[in-house]
């Protein structure tokens, strides 16, 4: 059985280890991208199963990029994490599947993650 592809969407580099780690030990195979540009370029290329994307992000931020991503796959699920919490109260954000605030914790995107990719 092929695993199930995420792409993740991060700038920084120990939330990509952290993240990247974790969701290989969960048997997904992890495609990283560190910038929106990098992110949209994979996605066209070759499209995932699933998005983890952040939000705050230099260039163009993750509201741009999940945009962009759901304009051309309405379908494939978009999670977005962020430290702010704030961001939630954005409607910008409500095209996504869900939001999960950044935590050492990784339960609640796990069970995210899962809830979409089973």
């Amino acid at each position: 059985m092929e695993k199930k592809r995420i792409l993740l969407v991060d700038d920084e580099e120990s939330i990509q280890l952290l993240y990247r780690g974790e969701f290989e030990d969960e048997g997904f195979a992890i495609d990283s991208a560190y910038n929106g540009d990098e992110a949209l370029e994979k996605f066209k290329k070759n499209p995932p199963d699933l998005v983890i994307l952040d939000i705050n992000m230099p260039g163009m931020n993750g509201i741009e990029v999940l945009r962009q991503m759901k304009e051309l796959h309405p379908e494939l699920p978009v999670i977005l994490s962020s430290a702010y919490q704030e961001y939630k109260q954005d409607f910008g954000t409500w095209a996504s599947e869900a939001y999960v605030v950044k935590s050492a914790n990784m339960d609640e995107l796990k069970g995210t993650v899962r809830k979409y990719l089973a």
